[in-house]
């Protein structure tokens, strides 16, 4: 990760603001005090908030170590146990309770998990697991679908204290075994298959291909899910229905230090080597409570959805450990948004009457190219509250969410936050903070962040620049697992005392944060270096676009030129009119230097199954460069249609 170069010019202009409903805010969880709270002694607050949410074994004393920076502990004379956060000291009051209203892809199949269901079952498959020596420290994998057992495995191994690395379902199998080398796992839970878009994913199949390379594995836990036919390793391989079916429905939890490992997630890195993000037990316990319940205002009678995957850090902190450590009622969907039709996201709300709504920004630009009437179809008045995760989002998105699915009333919190960071970092408080869409506003209390040119220096309010984080916190990530060296290098070498988020980052006169995308994402055009967010934030502001995604070519006279690709709404035909016209509506809205030299109009963009643009193929097509293995994509069969048209417009370009 570099930073090398010039601040980064910011020109977007956005000018409408919400200020908190009175009603809203006299009910709001997070008032001004807590900021007021946090910045007198952040360490005694973080203390303090500690101590009121989690039940500790043995309470902490300290807060934060600063003895040997960038490896900072939190809360370490504490001990206490994440599942017992989770379940156990909900169990009295909230024993019958629903956790989980799991839907399945299946629009037949679903189930109430109440607490004291989910209790049952994490002490059923712990005991099972210790049954087959899985013990304190040693490493287990997690690779299934969206069903309750996945949330039933992660709490399993923090009972036993053996941490869990969670491996999206839609990975291929060498990505697998990378993961499981990279951390020595020794056990796997897994399942035949699982749905996805109607499809059955085969993950079983995937597991053994991967394992192959891994002989440390000696125990292969497999749920029965979609009943395919599988393969099978005598002595390695249990059904998870047998093994928990002879169990003791109680199980003595692992007490263990706060700095005790609670999971790794991997995520991609610059080198293509994964890295492996190490988080601990009660700082990030304390970090995903605390911001769960400020952020989303929870309230005892919520209905809760985050619309993630749980094999990404959003599932992680905002389906699992943070709702039941807060003792929330949630969603946990297994498919597709548009299976069997465009309307199924819209229909769960209304059976469940859910009230908070978390998702991505491209989850919401695909509901605007599908158009209203899918949400029109469903009464969505049990919303009072929406959420937006995992990249900027665009300010027409944002007033589309809030006006089509809020019904014009729901305050929408924008979120910044990373895997490294663990939990939420940026957002508005809803009570408390106006509004401004595609701004993420503020860092949270006891949270530090600034804005700094390639020197490291404070950029003016008005200015763009890095986005960095100069105070530890409590959910953190630790280390790469295995390579401090690289934790080190990536994260903390940049700037000495700070963390670089990776992030471009503009701060308004007011001191708000609107993020700009990855550093990487950022062009040099005619020695302007322009976010591609800013860009795309204004061709989707024209109203006949969806979804748009802008990457940097080459270019002779410029040094890169701007190249848009874009999706229009509904059933709308694009043509060089358009085109022109699209070219020109951004030159209006931001100025003539981000005048896009190439916009191909496509039906859709290539994505991860987590719904992520991949914009680093976009520039490989660009360049006419060699694409490489695509089969990791949603939707690998619009790469080819993308890529001639490119062609096109390049050959245009020429003439």
């Amino acid at each position: 990760m570099s930073s090398d170069g010039p601040t980064i010019t910011s020109l977007e202009l956005e000018d409408r603001r919400f200020p908190p409903p009175p009603e809203f805010a006299a009910q709001a969880n997070a008032t001004q005090e807590l900021y007021e709270q946090a910045a007198g002694d952040p360490e005694a607050f973080w203390l303090a908030r500690t101590k009121e949410l989690l039940t500790w074994e043995s309470e902490p004393t300290q807060g934060v170590d600063r003895s040997n920076p960038p490896f900072f502990t939190w809360f370490a004379d504490g001990t206490l146990n994440a599942s017992v956060q989770c379940l156990d000291r909900h169990l009295a009051a909230r024993g019958d309770q629903v956790a989980f209203h799991w839907e399945g892809e299946p629009a037949d199949e679903r189930e109430a998990v109440t607490y004291r269901d989910l209790h049952e079952r994490v002490c059923r498959l712990t005991n099972g697991l210790r049954e087959r020596g899985v013990g304190k420290s040693d490493r287990v994998a997690i690779y299934l679908g969206m069903i309750p057992e996945i949330v039933v495995a992660m709490l399993a191994c923090a009972r036993i204290g053996a941490p869990h690395t969670v491996i999206f379902g839609g990975f291929s199998p060498d990505s697998v075994r990378d993961r499981v080398l990279d951390c020595g796992v020794t056990a796997m839970i897994t399942g035949d298959g699982a749905w996805r878009g109607g499809k059955l994913v085969p993950l079983k199949a995937n597991v053994d291909a991967a394992l192959e390379g891994a002989p440390d594995v000696h125990t292969c836990v497999v749920v029965r899910r979609t009943g395919n036919e599988i393969g099978w390793v005598e002595g390695r391989d249990v059904w998870y229905h047998e093994l928990v079916e002879r169990q003791a429905t109680e199980a003595e939890p692992e007490i263990v230090d706060a700095e005790h490992p609670l999971y790794i997630l991997y995520t991609s890195g610059s080198t293509g080597k994964p890295k492996g993000i190490l988080h601990t037990t009660g700082g990030y316990l304390t970090g995903v409570a605390a911001t769960h319940r400020w952020v989303f205002d929870l309230k005892d009678d919520d209905v809760y959805w985050c619309a993630a995957d749980v094999g990404w850090v959003t599932g992680h902190s905002y389906i699992a450990y943070g709702p039941l450590a807060n003792g929330a009622t949630s969603v946990l969907y297994e498919g597709a948004p548009g299976t069997p039709d465009k309307d199924r996201w819209w229909e769960i709300i209304a059976r469940y009457k859910v009230s908070i709504l978390y998702c991505a920004p491209t989850a919401i630009r695909t509901f605007m190219k599908w158009g209203v009437e899918y949400p029109q179809r469903h009464d969505l008045t049990s919303l009072r509250l929406l959420g937006s995760v995992g990249e900027p989002i665009n300010p027409e998105a944002w007033i589309w969410y809030r006006e089509n699915i809020g019904g014009g009333r729901c305050p929408v919190v924008d979120t910044w936050w990373q895997t490294e960071t663990g939990a939420i970092m940026i957002s508005p408080l809803p009570g408390v903070t106006t509004l401004k869409p595609g701004s993420a506003t503020r860092p949270l209390p006891g949270i530090t962040a600034d804005v700094v040119d390639a020197n490291g220096q404070s950029v003016p309010l008005g200015a763009g620049g890095y986005l960095v984080l100069d105070e530890p916190w409590p959910s953190m990530l630790r280390t790469l697992y295995g390579d401090d060296d690289r934790f080190v290098a990536t994260y903390w070498s940049e700037y000495e005392g700070k963390y670089l988020a990776g992030d471009g980052c503009r701060r308004d006169e007011d001191g708000d944060y609107w993020l700009l995308g990855r550093i990487d994402d950022v062009m040099n055009v005619s020695g302007h270096r322009l976010s591609t967010i800013e860009i795309e934030s204004a061709l989707v502001d024209h109203p006949k676009v969806a979804e748009a995604a802008v990457v940097g070519r080459t270019d002779e006279t410029t040094g890169q030129a701007i190249a848009a690709f874009v999706t229009l709404k509904g059933h709308i035909a694009g043509d060089e009119a358009l085109i022109a016209e699209l070219r020109q509506h951004v030159a209006t809205k931001i100025g003539a230097i981000a005048r896009p030299k190439s916009i191909v109009l496509t039906d859709d963009l290539p994505k991860t199954r987590s719904g992520k643009i991949m914009r680093r193929l976009l520039r490989d097509i660009s360049e006419n460069r060699h694409l490489g293995d695509v089969t990791t994509l949603a939707n690998e069969d619009v790469v080819a249609d993308i890529a001639n048209q490119a062609e096109a417009a390049r050959a245009a370009d020429k003439e």
